[in-house]
């Protein structure tokens, strides 16, 4: 009998354990995105503005977690095309990037509540566009899909994730807008807040 208790006791701190450590929930956030163009021409009037939602899952021990995601991220704002004429005035453009994001986080824990982690994230394109205002830049085709990283810090308490991430992009996502040679790479700060389900 007290061995069938202590497997019992055993088997419940476990569960518990894999529970505080382990799980699937869901999360969402914003995030302040800049884009640069090679050419100098096109310029966004300010930082992007955008928000993510979707689920998370993390698994691990001894310290070590994986942490893969799928989130639908959507980022807008407006660019300018400067003239080289100061007598002709900017043009402006409306900019709308739909996309399917996967990272997948690896890292480790401090002091139990507190996570830093990197990995690689895949986006793809689900509806973006670059609106024409002007004669010089069309709609574009942006590529179904490219790759970054990921880099950052999240602090647990309770159920409540708290994450800020740095997104880096590693390829293009169009190669050119308009008469514009484009090295246009995503490049973003993340702010999520996501509750554990279970």
């Amino acid at each position: 009998m007290k061995k069938l208790a202590l497997i019992v006791l055993v088997t419940l701190s476990s569960l518990s354990l894999y529970a505080q450590k382990n799980g699937v929930g869901i999360k969402a956030g914003l995030s302040s995105t800049q884009v640069n163009f090679e050419g100098g021409q096109l310029v966004p009037s300010d930082a992007q503005m955008g928000y993510h939602l979707g689920v998370f899952a993390r698994f691990g021990g001894v310290g070590f977690f994986v942490q893969p995601e799928v989130l639908f991220t959507q980022t807008t704002g407006q660019f300018l095309e400067i003239s080289s004429l100061s007598s002709i005035p900017p043009i402006n453009y409306e900019a709308k990037f739909n996309r399917l994001d996967v990272p997948v986080m690896a890292g480790f824990r401090l002091l139990k509540i507190i996570r830093v982690m990197a990995g690689p994230i895949a986006s793809f394109n689900i509806d973006s566009s670059l609106k024409e205002a002007g004669t010089t830049v069309q709609n574009i085709d942006f590529k179904k899909a490219t790759l970054g990283y990921q880099t950052g810090v999240g602090v647990d308490l309770g159920n409540l994730t708290f994450e800020g991430k740095y997104e880096g992009g590693l390829s293009r996502f169009t190669e050119n807008v308009g008469s514009y040679t484009a090295d246009n790479r995503l490049n973003q700060w993340v702010l999520s807040v996501g509750f554990k389900l279970f």
